[in-house]
């Protein structure tokens, strides 16, 4: 019965992925557009990034997509296949689970966040100019 559902599982995905693929590509939304020298600033600073992916995956999708809308080069790595980003994302990151975002902190030490919503949520806060123009907004009405 568990080879009935898992190549049944299996089928549905072969079918779906490249729908899934080309939806991603034809719906790509539009990044935000910064000012040269903010925008090289930002690529510097997500050069400590890198997101471990499956190409498929609904959920990665989700954070790729949040990755174009905030216009951020990270650095994709596919875990699907057998490979160094697989083996890293499992020994050094302690699990098997994609999305992740390897963070490295200025220390040097080195952070994995799981969850398309919390990935997605460090990204905003992060690099997104309405989160950090905010506070900004905010302080000033306060003085007046």
């Amino acid at each position: 019965m568990r080879f009935l559902i898992r190549t049944f599982f299996r089928g549905v995905r072969l079918i779906l992925t490249p729908f899934m693929l080309i939806g991603e590509r034809v719906s790509r939304p539009r990044g935000v557009e910064r000012d040269p020298a903010d925008q090289a600033q930002i690529d510097e600073q997500t050069r400590h990034l890198a997101l471990y992916h499956f190409p498929a995956c609904p959920f990665c999708i989700k954070a790729r997509r949040a990755m174009q809308r905030l216009s951020l080069d990270i650095e994709l790595r596919n875990a699907q296949a057998t490979g160094p980003w697989r083996e890293e994302l499992q020994n050094e990151g302690g699990r098997l689970q994609v999305p992740c975002l390897r963070i490295e902190e200025d220390d040097g030490s080195v952070r994995w966040l799981y969850e398309s919503d919390a990935i997605i949520r460090y990204l905003r806060e992060r690099f997104d100019p309405a989160q950090t123009e905010a506070p900004q907004a905010a302080d000033s009405q306060t003085r007046s």
